[in-house]
């Protein structure tokens, strides 16, 4: 998440009763979590396993609670409970404002798009031209839809992203990651019916040009889709996936998170994707393998039997 402007780091401090270490006089310009991280950036680290990860990350700032050597660029904001100065920035840039109306009068809608009844577009969302928003959708805060953009009945576009802070050292084990992420539709798009898509946690969610997502599709936090992508029925893929141009998902494929798909890879119907794919190449199977190798291999298994009896006959052979 950008912020409204830049910010003085010892104000930050202030707000979160921070001991400064490092550079005191540096003004921070967002806060992302550490997948997502810029320069400029505050970012929060609470456990030794992550230390260096985020002392040598993009990030300028770093929420921790232990006091250690500064990096050089750096400055760090040690406090006793890292997540809680995060969520408290989060949630003084980023405030929770309850809906009024089904449309709120801050939302922007271009020339020539429908809003079908019963939509509900949140605070801040930019709509562009000749879309067609069909009944019951929601469309949270501060989302952005561009031009030519088709988006079925039951679609939630913006729900939060499912993504916590876990301890098992207290009563409440897994605390809500406060999202102050975007969704970001560009032009051309179509999203089915009863699609889900969740804001980032700190950066974007993002579908790209021309895309074409089917019905009951579920896309994770910051997940970003290339331009041209095809992603069929029940399709499900986790937080912070990024797929290249021209990807085509068919039917309930599920991708974990994190990882790359290249451009122009084509995943058959059930596959199970585990980690990062090639591009140009078409795939199946769980884990995950090249199509015509997985395909050869399920000939050979059902021919086993024929060569199992041809071993058994073959001269010589006890019977």
């Amino acid at each position: 998440m950008k912020l409204p402007a830049p910010v003085s780091i010892k104000w930050i401090a202030s707000l979160i009763n921070a001991e400064l270490l490092g550079n005191e006089t540096a003004e921070a310009t967002g806060i992302n979590e550490i997948h997502s991280v810029e320069p400029g950036d505050i970012v929060f680290v609470d456990h030794p396993k992550y230390y260096s990860k985020c002392l040598n990350s993009d990030a300028s700032f770093v929420i921790i609670n232990k006091k250690m050597e500064v990096p050089e660029g750096k400055t760090l904001l040690v406090v006793e409970e890292p997540f809680e100065a995060y969520l408290k920035i989060v949630n003084h840039f980023n405030a929770f404002v309850p809906a009024k109306k089904m449309i709120s009068y801050t939302a922007v809608i271009g020339k020539n798009t429908t809003i079908m009844p019963n939509v509900f577009i949140g605070n801040n969302v930019n709509i562009g031209n000749n879309c067609i928003i069909h009944p019951n959708v929601s469309v949270y805060d501060n989302c952005i839809i561009g031009n030519n953009v088709v988006v079925h009945s039951g679609t939630v576009i913006g729900s939060d992203a499912f993504y916590f802070n876990s301890k098992k050292d207290r009563d409440v084990w897994h605390k809500k990651m406060q999202s102050c992420g975007r969704v970001i539709i560009e032009d051309d798009v179509e999203i089915g019916a009863n699609c889900t898509i969740d804001r980032g946690v700190s950066a974007d969610t993002k579908i790209g040009q021309g895309s074409k997502l089917d019905n009951l599709i579920h896309l994770g936090h910051e997940v970003t889709v290339g331009k041209n992508c095809i992603i069929a029925a029940q399709v499900g893929i986790a937080g912070g996936t990024k797929l290249g141009d021209g990807v085509m998902l068919w039917g309930q494929v599920g991708v974990n998170k994190t990882i790359t798909i290249g451009d122009n890879a084509v995943v058959m119907g059930q596959a199970g994707i585990t980690s990062s794919i090639e591009g140009n190449k078409t795939y199946w199977g769980t884990p995950i393998e090249e199509f015509y190798n997985k395909r050869k291999e399920l000939v050979l298994i059902k021919r086993l039997p024929e060569i199992w009896e041809r071993v058994k006959n073959l001269p010589g052979k006890e019977k």
